[in-house]
């Protein structure tokens, strides 16, 4: 019965686009599309692990950097705490102007639009002109030279239009049946924004932050020019360090180290694959919650 179902919504289907063939055009080009896009994806996946693997030795992890091991364990100390403190800065920031946009500033305010445009704009600024503003306002104008605090200032201003726009697109996707049943019940709009409004809103919300961390996690540009490329852990906010990214780009260029460099991206694609995986299991752990509602 069900291969008899199957054929005929096949054959529904194919006389629909007889009688339409553009719609069979795009239909073709979109999955073109999606497969050339996917096989793109995977050959450089295979190339850079192919290259990789081999030359991942244990002396890559040594605690300290030298010419002679080439330790990215400082780097993997330095993206990890860039990436928590640009993330502690940007995201709570981002929720709650997202918050006031949606939820308190009143609907069709000048003041809502514009600010939209404004972060439409900036989330499409590339990374070289935020690392160019964090020299020039953090570094040279500040005093606070190539420091790890340039650097995480810097980034949270760069992530900061993203969770702004992917909060308030989550905010926007919850029923407003759901404020107004919390409203019928007597909460007040605090109450009913924080218990029932950001809980169904999580999954959106660890969206933006799981851009923000890719986006992180693969800055090279802007971390040039706030954090610098110190290959060593800073012991204070104010010293320069260097991230993963960093890191390969100067092995990179250096033009010695291509085999480390390599090795390096494996370690890269894998952080990128575990902050991934993480952020899922905590989005579906609140998904449950939200259907119960």
């Amino acid at each position: 019965m069900a291969i008899k179902k199957q054929k005929a919504s096949l054959l529904e289907k194919l006389k629909q686009y007889k009688k339409r063939p553009f719609s069979l055009f795009l239909f073709l080009f979109t999955w073109l599309a999606a497969l050339i896009t996917a096989a793109a994806v995977l050959v450089i996946i295979c190339y850079i692990l192919i290259k990789g693997i081999p030359s991942i030795k244990p002396e890559l992890f040594a605690l300290k950097y030298t010419s002679e091991n080439v330790s990215m364990m400082p780097a993997i100390i330095n993206t990890v705490i860039i990436t928590s403190f640009s993330l502690l800065i940007a995201v709570p920031i981002g929720v709650f102007s997202a918050v006031y946009l949606v939820e308190y500033a009143k609907r069709g305010n000048r003041l809502v639009k514009i600010i939209r445009t404004t972060t439409e704009t900036l989330a499409g600024i590339p990374s070289i002109v935020y690392g160019l503003f964090g020299f020039l306002i953090f570094v040279v104008a500040l005093g606070f030279d190539y420091s790890v605090l340039s650097g995480v200032l810097t980034l949270a201003i760069m992530i900061l239009p993203t969770m702004v726009r992917t909060t308030e697109e989550a905010l926007l996707s919850v029923p407003d049946s759901f404020r107004e049943g919390s409203f019928g019940l007597g909460a007040g709009r605090l109450r009913t924004v924080f218990r029932v409004i950001l809980p169904s809103a999580v999954p959106g919300i660890l969206s933006g932050v799981i851009l923000s961390c890719g986006r992180i996690v693969g800055e090279t540009a802007a971390l040039i020019y706030t954090s610098g490329t110190v290959a060593g852990i800073p012991s204070s906010p104010f010293d320069s360090g260097r991230t993963l990214s960093v890191h390969m780009y100067a092995l990179i260029n250096e033009g010695i180290y291509t085999e480390q460099a390599y090795a390096t991206a494996v370690i890269l694609l894998l952080a990128v694959l575990i902050i991934n995986v993480f952020s899922g299991l905590i989005a579906r752990k609140f998904s449950p919650k939200t259907e119960k509602r």
